[in-house]
């Protein structure tokens, strides 16, 4: 529980506690949740969750008085709360007992409307769905937007990227480091560059992140090695490295398309198209590369978008010289596999989410692989806590122009709009 919350060793002394030391939910305006004593109730609140994130125990209950703590008794309110930090969880329960109940996160400013409240918690309605969030993560005012500017300049690649989109524009990006604290970031090994997020402004920001991964893109990355999987355990399929191998290359250099441009390039303009079009459509964006070069190996880059974006879509040619079409990397239907964390807990997310961008490209007109989907054992997949997908969006024989590279973006945010019900 939170510092306002239980602390006796009885639950009659902690209801007391209780009742003398909670406040009502954003009382005052925005800028008095700063105040030293709502700061530290926040900020002990997200380390609380960090602490279920990463697995730790929580230390301020015992089992036996977790047990015995009352459900708290909601009062019926009716009014709009403001999203008050970033990556706030919002849950099916009032509890942090467990990441199962983490239905979605939100980003600062995200308006919630709230229908109840009760010593530590505000229940509100988000996307049609009742749920529940911190008292200390909210407030009652809404915070001022920074200072927003132009989204930057796709650079080369001729995608017309860099123009001005109509009805959004990006604060200038902040760049995301991998933490070291994050789980499973010390199974990275290629870790010194930085993704940039963008944050969408306008009336229909969406308070969504989506992780844009331009695959490949890593000097050196393919005479470095990392676990396949966090527990060691060999790859199910083949691909790129071999079923039965422990290692995998950190980040491959790519294929070259029949015209000699090689795959990275052609991902990160992609990567630069889809960007500008999310921001018109109001989500916010992790850009994991936008440049030739990025030191985030597979790992980092995934586990960047596990504590950064609410999902990770990394843009891919196949290597075959058909063209063949799109598809997604579907999670191998193997027991063991499926059943390996954080695949077991994520993996029926991550068809979903591929599902809906195949469904969105086909909507788009884009000439679709097969069944839409092909089987395969990934690095990316086997870190990610996310809805995460590598989507194959051609092969070597396939068009790349700045028109075609744009009718892929629509598809792509079409299907990123069918996932989230936007």
């Amino acid at each position: 529980m939170r510092k306002c919350g239980i602390k006796a060793a009885n639950v009659l002394a902690a209801i007391c506690m209780s009742a003398v030391l909670m406040s009502g939910c954003g009382q005052g305006d925005y800028q008095k949740l700063e105040t030293s004593s709502a700061a530290e109730q926040r900020d002990e609140a997200e380390e609380e969750e960090k602490r279920e994130e990463d697995g730790q125990p929580e230390t301020s209950l015992n089992d036996r008085e977790k047990a015995m703590a009352p459900a708290p008794v909601f009062t019926d309110v009716s009014d709009t709360v403001y999203v008050a930090g970033n990556q706030v969880r919002l849950r099916t329960a009032p509890s942090t007992e467990g990441s199962s109940t983490v239905a979605a996160m939100v980003n600062s400013g995200t308006p919630l409307s709230r229908t109840g409240v009760s010593d530590e918690w505000c229940r509100v309605s988000y996307n049609g769905q009742t749920l529940y969030v911190h008292k200390s993560l909210v407030s009652t005012q809404q915070p001022k937007p920074q200072e927003s500017a132009p989204a930057q300049a796709a650079g080369s690649g001729g995608t017309g990227a860099g123009q001005a989109v109509s009805g959004a524009q990006a604060a200038n990006g902040s760049q995301v480091t991998l933490d070291s604290g994050w789980k499973y970031a010390e199974y990275s090994a290629i870790k010194s560059g930085a993704a940039t997020l963008y944050r969408a402004e306008g009336a229909n920001r969406k308070g969504i992140t989506v992780c844009v991964n331009a695959g490949h893109g890593t000097s050196g990355g393919g005479s470095v090695k990392t676990k396949c999987h966090p527990d060691g355990t060999p790859k199910v399929t083949g691909g790129t490295t071999g079923a039965g191998a422990t290692e995998a290359i950190a980040v491959s250099s790519g294929m070259t398309f029949s015209d000699g441009t090689p795959e990275a390039k052609v991902t990160l303009a992609m990567a630069k198209v889809f960007k500008e079009k999310l921001l018109a459509e109001g989500y916010d964006v992790l850009m994991i590369r936008e440049s030739d070069d990025v030191q985030l190996d597979n790992i980092a880059r995934t586990v960047i978008a596990n504590n950064r974006a609410d999902c990770h879509i990394a843009l891919h040619w196949d290597s075959t010289t058909s063209d063949k079409g799109a598809f997604y990397m579907s999670v191998p239907n193997v027991a063991s596999y499926r059943a390996m964390e954080p695949v077991a807990s994520n993996w029926q997310k991550h068809n979903a989410l591929g599902e809906s961008l195949v469904t969105g490209l086909r909507g788009a007109g884009v000439k679709i692989f097969s069944g839409g989907s092909m089987e395969m054992d990934l690095t990316q997949t086997s870190y990610s806590t996310v809805p995460s997908i590598d989507i194959e969006l051609g092969d070597k024989a396939s068009d790349h122009s700045a028109g075609t590279l744009d009718v892929l973006a629509s598809g792509l945010v079409a299907g990123v709009n069918q996932y989230f019900g936007q």
